[in-house]
């Protein structure tokens, strides 16, 4: 007889409500912009009951970093798939996807890495360990759509998709902004697309 999967708890359902919105607030405002009162008022719980869940904010915004990182990876390659069955390499997919207007202007639900890159190396060791390994995810991505012999160059164009990202979302989501995307994008694949 095959046993019932367990429907989670009302504890377990609160803990991922409260990873949750603390995934979009750390894109939206930044690790330093954001207090565990906010986070818990969001999630509709009060801030008493934040300790009964994390040990720490650090703890929290590790958990954050991780979901952040795994609900975007998730977008992405669902994008990817239908992109890629249309006939698109995977590094086409990944650099339009990446560098697209949606992207520019959806800071909440798009890459940690490009969010927050600036602070994680001034984050607590739990925290920054958590931030180094949504960075060498992002990296690999790259590094799994492009050949063997060009697997190197996985580093460089992450570094260019995360900078003209955070680039274009000073100048706004507006013309200029979207200019700054257009011409990375177009140079990324006139350099790499070949290779891949």
């Amino acid at each position: 007889m095959a046993s019932k999967q367990n429907p989670a708890s009302k504890r377990e359902l609160t803990h991922e409500r409260i990873v949750e919105v603390a995934s979009r607030a750390i894109r939206r405002a930044g690790y330093d912009g954001v207090g565990v009162a906010d986070i818990m008022k969001e999630a509709g719980l009060t801030h008493g009951g934040f300790y009964a869940h994390f040990e720490s904010r650090s703890a929290l915004l590790a958990e954050a970093v991780t979901r952040a990182g795994r609900d975007s990876a998730a977008t992405v390659a669902e994008r990817m798939q239908v992109r890629q069955a249309r006939g698109q390499s995977g590094l086409r997919a990944i650099i339009e996807i990446y560098l697209s207007d949606a992207h520019l202007s959806g800071i909440e639900q798009g890459c940690p890495v490009a969010a927050l890159s600036s602070e994680m190396p001034r984050q607590p060791p739990e925290l920054l360990a958590a931030s180094t390994l949504r960075v060498r995810s992002l990296i690999e991505r790259v590094k799994q759509a492009l050949p063997t012999a060009q697997q190197a160059q996985a580093p460089v164009i992450v570094s260019t998709l995360v900078g003209a990202l955070q680039l274009a979302r000073v100048l706004g989501a507006n013309a200029e902004g979207r200019a700054l995307l257009a011409t990375t994008r177009e140079s990324l694949l006139a350099q790499y697309e070949v290779l891949a």
